[in-house]
């Protein structure tokens, strides 16, 4: 193998792999801390490789920044507060399995886009209505727990919907990130049979490219940690339903 094969094992063009880089980047600031930030690396990704095969490679991605989450904030974490809400993910999951392996990629990334706009509606409706806990409603729990599911398979774009079920408990940050940390890196660890087996976007030249850019990932952890800290909250909560919502967008863009 050569050098230029060994570090760019997808054969892209530069430009792609640098992106890619900094795709590896923000997943490791999102996940320490930093929710929203990997959010545009959805559509970027679908737009260099392709709406599904797009999804293959950021999840790997996901579940190392899950990993460095967990090993920040493993003792923050409260398992018990997503127990509930597992199965429901789960049966969102093999829907969407179903339905990508029936549609074409450009469907894909219209059906991605879908997904990130409800999140964000449904972040917007728990900005207003603060004082709900849908973890109480178990109709609420149950529907965003598949609607989740789903959204998770189709395009890794659950975040903004299990963000809202952990943000209407009202925990304190560091049991929000751990908590959150713990039940992202059960869903993530699900899913890769099913895309190795049934979709087939994660082969050896794929993981080549996360083990790669590994350690991008994990210096992406720690500046997200040490900066979360020094955000706002309110004005970062509105950035982040900005990005949200542009990254929707960017899916329906040829």
């Amino acid at each position: 193998m050569s050098i230029e094969n060994f570090i760019n094992p997808l054969n892209t063009d530069w430009t792609t792999w640098t992106i890619t880089v900094v795709c590896a980047f923000c997943v490791g600031v999102s996940k320490s801390g930093l929710k929203g930030m990997a959010m545009f690396v959805i559509p970027l990704l679908a737009h260099l490789y392709g709406g599904k095969a797009s999804v293959g490679i950021l999840l790997p991605f996901l579940l190392m920044g899950d990993l460095m989450a967990v090993r920040f904030y493993y003792k923050s974490g409260k398992i018990k507060l997503i127990i509930k809400l597992l199965p429901w993910a789960f049966i969102g999951i093999i829907i969407a399995v179903f339905v990508g392996k029936n549609i074409n990629d450009a469907q894909f990334k219209q059906t991605m886009g879908i997904a990130i706009l409800i999140c964000l509606a449904l972040l917007l409706y728990n900005e207003l209505k603060s004082k709900r806990n849908v973890s109480d409603s178990k109709f609420f729990s149950s529907s965003l727990g598949v609607m989740g599911g789903f959204a998770t398979m189709i395009g890794n774009a659950a975040g903004p919907i299990f963000n809202l079920y952990l943000l209407s408990m009202r925990l304190p940050k560091e049991t929000y990130i751990g908590t959150g940390a713990w039940f992202y890196l059960i869903l993530n660890s699900s899913k890769i049979p099913l895309h190795i087996i049934s979709w087939q976007t994660i082969n050896w030249q794929t993981i080549h490219l996360n083990l790669l850019l590994f350690p991008v990932l994990v210096s992406g952890a720690f500046v997200g940690k040490k900066i979360v800290s020094y955000i706002p909250e309110k004005p970062y909560r509105y950035l982040i339903f900005t990005i949200i919502l542009l990254s929707a967008i960017l899916l329906f863009i040829k």
